[in-house]
């Protein structure tokens, strides 16, 4: 394999670094890892507080200075905006100038729009991986510079839903199924990742106590009032919250838990917990939203009508009695790393290849 040198642009919110905040972050820290393992030279561009065995760049979100007098204009974008823009232009701006001579190709691993809309600026082949449901200013961008970039969609139904906008390949995410071993399983459910009203623990708690299973909640707080309002009422009689956990915690927890519970109540673009989970043998029960169907399958776990709780109980149940064997070969033929890897790749060589010519 040609070695070749890749600018990965990250997120510039959160950084990419255990404890993870959420699922952009733990697939780019991933990708990364996997790419300099292979030989690769990657450079990331990520926010500050990234893992600095990454290579990292940080993006410079805190630097930023801005007139009074444009700061008071009735129009002025919010503060984390004008900075998370000032970031990504600063960026892009560097590419156009020195990019051609840095870079064999470019990844966008971020949700920023400003990547997509400066492509044309870079004498770099450029890869967007779509992480999200269409967004306004990334439909824009797409919609005014489309072929530009080279758009990955992180699943089929992800893909489906920017159709409209540009066309996609699909690349679904990895999980590394040598870090996420199996586990033994035990008596309780987890549910796992970002504690905010779109993934919607609170009905995994509901669906627990309709099937008569205790459940461990863990992941980062992101939405305080929710978290108060919806979540820590029904704490206790066997609800726990475990708090933020790395990698390795969430392993053990994981694979001693019967049943992983998924419940978003948006288009989950892919849901890298159900592939974690079934990486260490735990079968899981989820919402039918966005790209879950398309790694759940009846060997590894079933599928609720969304919103439905007492169907989400049923599921549980009937998860729990499911091979952790059939779980885990589920995640080794359909959710690895190094499946994800390989296609990246090919992507890359391609695109560097027609550059080259």
């Amino acid at each position: 394999m040609t070695p070749l040198r890749i600018c990965l642009i990250a997120s510039s919110r959160f950084p990419v670094a255990e404890p993870f905040v959420g699922g952009l972050e733990a697939h780019t820290h991933a990708l990364a890892g996997a790419l300099k393992a292979r030989g690769h030279e990657v450079s990331l561009f990520a926010g500050p507080g990234s893992d600095p065995a990454l290579g990292v760049h940080e993006l410079d979100v805190a630097v930023l200075s801005v007139s009074q007098l444009a700061r008071a204009d009735v129009g002025a974008a919010p503060e984390e905006w004008m900075r998370e823009h000032h970031a990504y232009l600063s960026l892009m701006l560097d590419l156009s100038r020195t990019g051609a001579d840095r870079f064999d190709v470019v990844h966008n691993n971020s949700l920023h729009h400003l990547p997509v809309a400066m492509a044309s600026a870079i004498e770099v082949p450029i890869v967007t991986t779509l992480h999200t449901p269409p967004t306004p200013w990334l439909e824009s961008a797409m919609i005014l510079a489309p072929h530009e970039s080279h758009f990955v969609a992180v699943s089929s139904s992800t893909s489906e839903s920017w159709a409209h906008a540009v066309p996609s390949t699909v690349i679904m995410n990895g999980v590394d199924t040598g870090l996420w071993r199996p586990g033994p399983g035990g008596e309780r459910a987890i549910w796992f990742g970002r504690l905010v009203p779109e993934k919607a623990p609170h009905l995994a708690i509901e669906a627990a106590r309709l099937a008569g299973i205790p459940i461990d909640l863990a992941g980062p707080i992101l939405d305080r009032a929710y978290f108060s309002r919806c979540v820590s009422p029904l704490l206790g009689e066997g609800v726990r919250y475990l708090g933020h956990l790395d990698h390795a915690q969430l392993v053990d927890v994981v694979g001693s838990s019967c049943v992983t519970v998924a419940t978003p109540v948006w288009d989950e673009p892919y849901g890298l917990v159900a592939a974690e989970s079934l990486a260490c043998g735990t079968p899981v029960a989820a919402f039918a939203m966005g790209a879950l169907p398309e790694i759940v399958d009846d060997t590894c776990g079933r599928l609720a009508v969304p919103g439905d709780t007492a169907s989400l109980a049923e599921a549980m149940k009937e998860s729990t009695r499911l091979s952790r064997d059939d779980a885990r070969s589920r995640a080794l033929e359909f959710c690895s790393l190094d499946r994800m890897v390989d296609q990246y790749e090919r992507l890359y060589l391609g695109l560097a290849g027609t550059r080259a010519a």
